[in-house]
């Protein structure tokens, strides 16, 4: 096998010490050595030809362009461009696999051309910060081997198809699989009955082997996931301000299987949100809307439950501003896709494929890679500012959220109504038994349709749906489409 050439540019000067070490660890380590070739210029002996012609020749056979960006942008040539830079541009033109890594600096502390080049690059490849040469020589490790893996030089079983040997099936929740069964049959047609045996639910997911249970039916059906894996929980926050800041007015750590995080984190931006009553001047039912699309929410939430490395000690985060909402993903993009790539169409590679499939199939996500047009679709023709996404060291959704004034009309937060009861009986507790009732009669029965045939306003019962939500009374099974109720407490 021929080695995989890495062509390592940066301000000589400044990253001397960094050069060297990176250098001698790639071609002395047991596994990247064998793998890995590494270019410097320092290891070169004096040759005819000028410098600018060798370095261009080599990036061009090379096939990884590690960059390395600190404070200093490097001697110009005659048209103000350093080698550096150069040497970036030419890897981009000859499309070869680009690693950056930055130092842990101000940016006001580096030279302007420095920060022009890194703005540049952060455009269209992905970057990792250091702040020391034991960090920098561990993250090239992480980012080297995985590039060997998704080559498939190197091959590994996805975290979720990995089987996990302290696992019985007795630590799985058959009703969670019975439910799952009849929203997936009712959501995509799933073609297994009802009453069909967990083990056979399994297999036919791919989630059973030899009598093996994979990691990710613990995560989609565990009776306690985080027992296996305490990471994969949600940490929800809500903030008044633009910053994080302690105390936080509010914050709760959510757990279960991954579907009940995904509507527990949503319940939780939906609570903290304004939602926007109109007149009912043209129909019996009020309109109301979201500050924020629900449908982005959720989409945002399960991007990140979906696309996470359940191997990182880090935990979704969902943090909402005065300004805008902040889903953290301790994931990565996988190579060639670019954050300029997902607001176009654009295949799906989900990192967990085995949770992916059982949430498609439950309604919650499509497969063709339409998530993040998806949100930005949605969020643009509600009139809100364009969705960002950012990947550093997690991968970040940023939604903003209303600036505008409301129209006259339209009440701010959950409608003046809902405190203060806008029919009799909507804030005293018979409400909620009312509901309950509903529920057991109707397991799919929606909160407009509840509202209707008990003469009260959306906003109202929408409210005693959360409480009764909260209090651990019902529980919601699938999406907002298609899902039902289900009763957990008399």
């Amino acid at each position: 096998m021929n080695p995989i050439r890495i062509f390592i540019s940066s301000v000589q000067s400044e990253f001397s010490a960094e050069r060297g070490m990176l250098f001698d660890y790639i071609t002395t380590d047991a596994l990247l050595g064998k793998y890995f070739e590494p270019f410097l210029f320092e290891k070169l002996p004096a040759a005819g030809r000028t410098v600018n012609e060798m370095y261009l020749s080599e990036v061009e056979n090379c096939d990884i362009y590690l960059g390395l960006f600190g404070r200093q942008y490097g001697n110009e040539d005659v048209k103000g461009i350093s080698p550096t830079e150069r040497e970036f541009d030419h890897a981009k033109k000859h499309h070869k696999t680009r690693l950056i890594f930055l130092t842990n600096h101000n940016n006001s502390s580096r030279q302007k051309k420095e920060q022009a080049l890194i703005k540049k690059a952060e455009k269209i490849v992905i970057r990792k910060k250091f702040s020391s040469e034991n960090e920098l020589k561990t993250a090239v490790y992480a980012s080297l081997i995985r590039y060997l893996e998704e080559n498939e030089y190197l091959r590994r079983t996805p975290f979720d198809a990995t089987m996990n040997n302290s696992v019985k099936l007795q630590d799985l929740d058959d009703e969670k699989v019975q439910s799952f069964v009849a929203l997936a049959g009712k959501t995509r047609g799933f073609p297994l009955p009802k009453t069909a045996s967990t083990e056979t639910v399994l297999t036919h997911l791919h989630l059973l082997q030899d009598g093996r249970i994979a990691n990710a039916a613990i995560l989609l059906f565990g009776r306690q996931p985080q027992r296996f894996f305490i990471t994969s929980e949600i940490k929800c926050a809500h903030f008044h301000g633009l910053t994080v800041t302690k105390p936080i007015p509010s914050y709760q750590v959510y757990k279960g299987d991954v579907f009940q995080l995904v509507d527990q984190a949503v319940d939780f931006v939906l609570s903290k949100i304004n939602l926007n009553v109109g007149t009912r001047d043209k129909s019996i039912q009020a309109p109301r809307k979201y500050e924020l699309p629900h449908e982005a929410i959720t989409e945002a939430i399960v991007n990140a439950v979906v696309h996470r490395d359940y191997t990182s000690n880090g935990s979704v985060q969902v943090m909402l501003f005065k300004d805008r909402l902040e889903v953290w993903n301790p994931g990565q993009l996988p190579y060639g896709l670019t954050i300029a790539k997902l607001k176009k169409p654009h295949s799906s590679i989900p990192a967990n494929p085995l949770i992916a499939e059982p949430m498609y199939l439950a309604g919650y996500i499509e497969r063709m890679g339409t998530g993040t047009g998806d949100i930005i679709r949605l969020c643009t023709k509600q009139g809100l500012k364009e969705p960002e996404f950012r990947q550093e060291e997690e991968f970040v959704t940023i939604i903003w959220r209303e600036q505008k004034r409301k129209k006259a009309g339209e009440s701010k937060g959950e409608s003046k109504g809902e405190s203060k009861g806008e029919s009799k009986g909507e804030s005293k507790g018979e409400s909620k038994g009312e509901i309950l009732a509903l529920m057991k009669k109707n397991s799919g029965i929606t909160a407009e349709e509840a509202a209707k045939i008990l003469n009260l306003s959306l906003a109202g019962v929408e409210k005693n749906i959360r409480q009764l939500r909260e209090l651990g009374v019902i529980r919601r099974v699938g999406p907002n489409k298609g899902g039902y109720w289900e009763i957990l407490e008399p």
